[in-house]
């Protein structure tokens, strides 16, 4: 398992049954095929959406907001972009995964714009940070070259400020508790002094702090 699927199925565990999710291109996508048993959920996706499936290349015709094939589930509809920006707009999506460049302890979050690199936009981000009940930011824990991604402040330009609400890397899971970066999970294979020497943020350390279900667990589940 590598990391990026290690923390999809983390992410997937954070949904109830009947909640609207958007997931955001490449890491988030990945969600959708790692949700429990009992779990169903209803994906939307910005470009006109809801009841997507997960990736699959059945059917190239139907693409979700990445332009990767998702096919579409009985019950599913489509619509244009100004419907389905009134949905993420008026509060009605109950969650969102994004991909994170950068993140920092007061929640900010910067995930579209490296300076100096080509980029198509900001797309759909700013609205669904601001309009989902809940973000979630999936990533991995450090850059290529070892940097960390969770800092004190983020350097690089901004999606949206203090609008993070859990944090889920290779390593660990931070949530925003009253305001404050709290670890509360460890993911297997790690421990307190990695997750310490990988972040550069301050954080809390929950009362409650747990460590994912076993490695092995999840490997027979695959």
């Amino acid at each position: 398992m590598n990391n990026k699927e290690r923390i999809a199925r983390r992410v997937a565990r954070e949904f109830r049954n009947g909640d609207i999710v958007n997931l955001g291109i490449g890491l988030p996508t990945l969600v959708a095929n790692y949700l429990p048993d009992g779990i169903a959920i209803t994906l939307q996706s910005e470009n006109g959406f809801l009841g997507i499936g997960p990736v699959t290349d059945e059917d190239p015709s139907l693409v979700n907001a990445g332009g990767l094939p998702c096919g579409i589930l009985p019950g599913g509809s489509t619509f244009d972009s100004a419907f389905s920006f009134a949905l993420i707009r008026g509060g009605h999506i109950d969650a969102c995964v994004l991909g994170g460049l950068q993140v920092d302890e007061n929640g900010d979050l910067a995930n579209w714009m490296i300076p100096g690199k080509m980029v198509p936009g900001m797309g759909g981000a700013m609205d669904l940070v601001i309009g989902s009940k809940k973000v979630i930011v999936a990533m991995e824990h450090c850059t290529k070259d070892g940097g960390p991604k969770i800092l004190h402040r983020c350097s690089l330009p901004l999606t949206a400020r203090n609008c993070i609400s859990l944090i889920v890397t290779e390593l660990a899971v931070f949530a925003f508790i009253d305001g404050v970066l709290t670890l509360t999970e460890i993911m297997p294979g790690s421990d307190l002094e990695t997750v310490r020497a990988a972040t550069e943020a301050d954080f809390a350390v929950a009362p409650n702090l747990k460590s994912s279900r076993p490695l092995a667990a999840e490997l027979e589940e695959i």
